[in-house]
């Protein structure tokens, strides 16, 4: 089931974060967040854009949101997008179906472009950008140290 998140599942989407943060490189963060400090994100973040999360038996097991690209007014019409899924969640269609949720409910906000930032190598994120009409505009080399070695990152965008 998806819907809207509620600061009462920060402690949840901080578990599932921070497993990423602790094991992959699809964060970019070195020390884990709290259930405060992520309940704090969500509700900056709720006051303009929208956060989803997905339920499997009253458990949050994935979220999606969109977030702010650029402060300056002109970016107010485009957003980054990001998506977490739980390492027991992986690979059962939760992404997907996060993600058009997510994507749909943009559409309705009349938000204009959609940038999807992927630490490279990471197969699985850029093909469900791409599923989605994602495309790659920008490749920055060596720009993330984590697990002691360098990391890429790509750029993906959706005009809506």
């Amino acid at each position: 089931m998806i819907r809207k998140v509620k600061l009462s599942d920060a402690s949840a989407i901080a578990e599932i974060y921070n497993f990423h943060v602790y094991n992959t490189i699809v964060t970019f963060d070195l020390i884990p967040v709290s259930a405060s400090e992520m309940k704090e994100t969500i509700q900056n973040v709720i006051k303009k854009y929208p956060w989803f999360v997905y339920e499997i038996d009253n458990k949050v097991v994935g979220y999606a949101y969109a977030s702010y690209w650029k402060t300056r007014s002109a970016y107010d019409a485009t957003v980054e997008s990001s998506i977490y899924i739980s390492e027991k969640a992986i690979g059962n269609g939760i992404g997907k179906q996060l993600y058009n949720h997510l994507l749909n409910e943009l559409k309705q906000q009349k938000i204009h472009a959609v940038i999807g930032g992927i630490s490279l190598p990471n197969k699985a994120s850029v093909a469900i950008h791409e599923k989605f009409g994602f495309k790659k505009v920008a490749h920055f080399t060596e720009v993330g140290f984590k697990f002691n070695k360098w990391i890429d990152v790509g750029y993906w965008q959706l005009t809506l």
